[in-house]
């Protein structure tokens, strides 16, 4: 389980209630996979959460973390969604909940 929390990041700001869940879902798993966003196999998209527009991605390797948590800027963008929105990307832990 620890291994597995090294490789998971929190977004925050994604926007809630636009489309279906599991569209949301795949919508960030692509955003999160383009080597532009610094980013790299996802193995787990979890949205949504107990915090509304909140979800969690677990990546393949550990090293995708930390190239995405370098990125300044995350913008979610798809032809689906109405315009682009910023996102807020943090390490996971187990007491996230607590910052949010």
């Amino acid at each position: 389980q620890a291994a597995r929390s090294r490789r998971t990041i929190v977004i925050a700001g994604v926007p809630a209630g636009l489309l279906q869940d599991d569209v949301m879902a795949d919508i960030l798993t692509i955003h999160f996979q383009m080597s532009r966003n610094n980013g790299g196999d996802v193995q787990e998209v979890t949205y949504p959460t107990r915090n509304e527009g909140v979800a969690h991605i677990t990546f393949e390797d550990e090293e995708v973390v930390e190239r995405v948590l370098k990125k300044d800027q995350h913008l979610l963008q798809d032809r689906r969604l109405p315009r682009g929105y910023p996102l807020t990307v943090t390490r996971f832990c187990d007491n996230v909940s607590s910052f949010l």
